[in-house]
């Protein structure tokens, strides 16, 4: 298996592109030994990403009250999660945090909205504090406020947002598992109107909800097909009242298995880990990057909490890669969308 791993690798080295078949073969043999698949996968990441991290953090506009079913979410009105919801907060107090992220190393900051999707009045107060952020902070703007229909997508491209977060979560076939309210169609029609408009498509996944590898690999594709520029890796962090709160989590290295097969099947987006690295990867979080990530989200999350910013920025020196300055950006691949 260690001598079709580095085929593999070779492969991707050269240009070629990896099938669903050869992804599966590499996650069903990284189940007895993942250091030649970890192996490789720093190799890809090397060529196609270099030794650059890329910083980005995120702020919630509005928290909890959502009426959609996502299992996994402690922001669903419909779970007992005990969340303290808040609808948005004043101009001042998003800015105190972008400016906070960019003291922290932050090249991108998101602006992240509970629900379907903001009111009319809620997206005019985003743009209005966006304008303020950039003047003030110089981060680059990212957006997450749920369904975009391709009129508001264009909005707020013109209002300077540079990438929208919309992730796929999962494969097509295990969605309807883990959400109802709506539809694994719905979220590609928003990640399509966001390509349209112009902004980066910033769409991932969430894993260890009970989904197979071949779920992994058929979401890795899909984004891969469509086009995402930046692949946020979330793996599940289980919130009391949730329905998934008692899902037994992934095994370290599995999860560094995983990243791997996206670094290998994905060798020129951004692949940014984010919720869950902390509580499931524990002492192993500086692996991530050697196994293919080159990007990661710093501080707090919208319902859990992270490590100190400098801890993170500390790990990445350790390892000898080296965090983005302000402004530098490294292109990344667009699939064939």
């Amino acid at each position: 298996m260690a001598w079709s791993v580095e085929t593999c690798a070779d492969r991707v080295l050269a240009g070629d592109r990896l099938a669903r078949e050869d992804a599966l073969a590499l996650l069903a043999g990284a189940e007895h030994d993942p250091w030649p698949l970890v192996h490789a996968a720093d190799r890809v990441r090397r060529h196609f990403r270099g030794r650059t991290v890329y910083l980005c953090s995120i702020a919630a506009v509005k928290l909890g009250c959502c009426g959609e079913d996502c299992r996994w979410c402690a922001q669903s009105a419909r779970w007992p999660t005990r969340l303290q919801p808040h609808g948005l907060p004043a101009a001042d107090e998003l800015l105190r945090s972008a400016l906070n992220a960019a003291a922290a190393g932050a090249g991108h900051f998101g602006l992240v909205s509970s629900g379907a999707r903001l009111s009319d009045a809620e997206l005019d107060a985003m743009i209005a504090a966006a304008g303020t952020i950039r003047t003030r902070t110089g981060l680059k703007l990212c957006g997450s406020f749920g369904a975009l229909a391709p009129e508001r997508a264009r909005r707020l491209a013109g209002a300077g947002f540079v990438r929208y977060n919309h992730n796929l979560e999962t494969s097509a076939r295990f969605f309807p598992q883990v959400c109802t309210t709506h539809t694994y169609e719905d979220r590609v029609r928003t990640a399509r109107a966001v390509l349209e408009a112009g902004m980066e498509l910033c769409s991932g996944v969430l894993f260890g909800m009970g989904e197979a590898d071949e779920d992994r690999v058929d979401a890795a594709l899909a984004l891969r097909d469509l086009g995402s520029h930046v692949v946020p890796m979330n793996f599940l962090h289980p919130i009391p009242g949730t329905p998934l709160a008692d899902v037994p989590p992934l095994a370290p290295l599995k999860i560094l298995s995983i990243v791997a097969v996206f670094r290998l099947l994905l060798p020129d987006r951004i692949i940014k880990m984010a919720g869950g690295r902390e509580k499931n990867l524990r002492d192993l979080q500086g692996l991530m990057f050697m196994a293919g990530a080159d990007s990661a989200m710093i501080g707090n999350y919208l319902t859990t909490t992270g490590r100190p910013a400098e801890v993170d920025l500390a790990m990445i020196r350790d390892l000898g890669l080296a965090p983005a300055g302000a402004g530098e950006v490294r292109p990344c691949g667009a699939g064939d969308a």
